[in-house]
């Protein structure tokens, strides 16, 4: 998949939750859990490495922490 078109939809999600949330910390944990949730692995892979490679070129902030979140947590899984 393109990656402007997954920067697209993670930011759309972001967006909602923004809006859905109380708070901008709820809005990057739910976002990352939708991420997590509905996204395919290789989705998740190809926005992890645009987010680690350019610094996330067109993600909103919330996308981008939330993305980083699934960054992390993926390289703790990967250490063991």
């Amino acid at each position: 998949m393109e990656i402007h078109h997954l920067v697209t939809m993670a930011n759309q999600i972001a967006d909602f939750f923004a809006t859905a949330s109380p708070g901008h910390a709820e809005a990057v944990a739910a976002t990352a859990q939708h991420l997590r949730s509905f996204w395919d692995p290789r989705m998740r892979r190809e926005i992890i490495a645009h987010l680690a490679a350019g610094g996330g070129e067109g993600l909103n902030q919330i996308a981008r922490e939330a993305v980083g979140g699934l960054g992390s947590g993926a390289a703790a899984k990967a250490a063991g």
